[in-house]
């Protein structure tokens, strides 16, 4: 399989294994489009018995910065049905494992896609945030209910309580990341974890990662509904407002409770 999904979604076979490459550089900012191209592209790899296993990687400085919420259609499509989180449990519903390769930002949606894979191998300029309580809203993507899953309740509120970014190391350490390596050895790296997998049986690859993941794409059903549910009424307040002006203008935001 070499073909693309949309304008920003490339797939390309090597071997056993499908590199999924994110091409919107330099912040690959997530849309309802973007993400239902990579889920059309995982139900590809899924129907394709010679794959057993993808990387998820990105072209640009950056893995996933996220929504683009001063000029994405994302700001104003957090209602209580949401598409953007429609095509995200898409994403939680593949069969194969996935590896994800992560450099720079990987923040709120961004940090969602990441967790959504199965492992991450990171650079060690990587950065993981749900900064979305800087933005005065709640975060989303299944976060609260995936980043608990990961690292624990206590370092998934910490993260999402402060928005502080975590550095690769620490990320390791917390169990966020799976491994670190130098930059240029990052695509190398998640090809060779996934190459790993691939060289097992793809009937029990598929299985044993079905047991073990369990009703995940079910709870992240559930879970997006609750914070879509959350968000849709912090959209409307004044708080929200200034936290994305806060945020594009780099200061700590001036917020009122209202």
């Amino acid at each position: 399989m070499n073909r693309a999904f949309g304008d920003h979604i490339k797939v390309e076979a090597v071997n056993n294994v499908a590199v999924v490459t994110i091409d919107k550089p330099p912040h690959n900012h997530v849309s309802v489009d973007l993400m239902r191209d990579l889920a059309d592209a995982l139900d590809a790899i899924d129907s394709e018995v010679s794959l057993r296993c993808s990387v998820l990687q990105a072209e640009g400085k950056n893995f996933c910065a996220g929504a683009d919420l001063v000029r994405s259609e994302v700001a104003g499509g957090l209602g209580a049905v949401n598409p953007l989180y429609d095509q995200a449990v898409r994403l939680f519903s593949a069969k194969k494992p996935i590896v994800a390769a992560v450099q720079g930002a990987a923040i709120g949606a961004g940090l969602g896609l990441a967790v959504m894979a199965d492992f991450r191998i990171a650079s060690p300029d990587a950065r993981f945030a749900a900064n979305f309580v800087k933005l005065g809203f709640h975060p989303g993507f299944g976060l609260t209910h995936t980043l608990p899953r990961l690292i624990g309740p206590t370092k998934a509120e910490l993260m999402c309580l402060t928005g502080r970014r975590v550095k690769a190391e620490d990320g390791l350490a917390w169990g966020l990341v799976d491994e670190i390596v130098p930059p240029e050895d990052l695509r190398a790296a998640a090809l060779k974890l996934a190459t790993e997998i691939a060289e097992n049986a793809p009937l029990a690859i598929v299985a044993t990662r079905k047991t073990m993941r369990g009703d995940l794409a079910t709870a992240v059903r559930a879970q997006t509904d609750k914070e879509a549910a959350e968000q849709g009424w912090l959209r409307d307040t004044e708080d929200y407002k200034e936290g994305v002006r806060s945020v594009s203008e780099r200061r700590v935001g001036n917020f009122i409770g209202r």
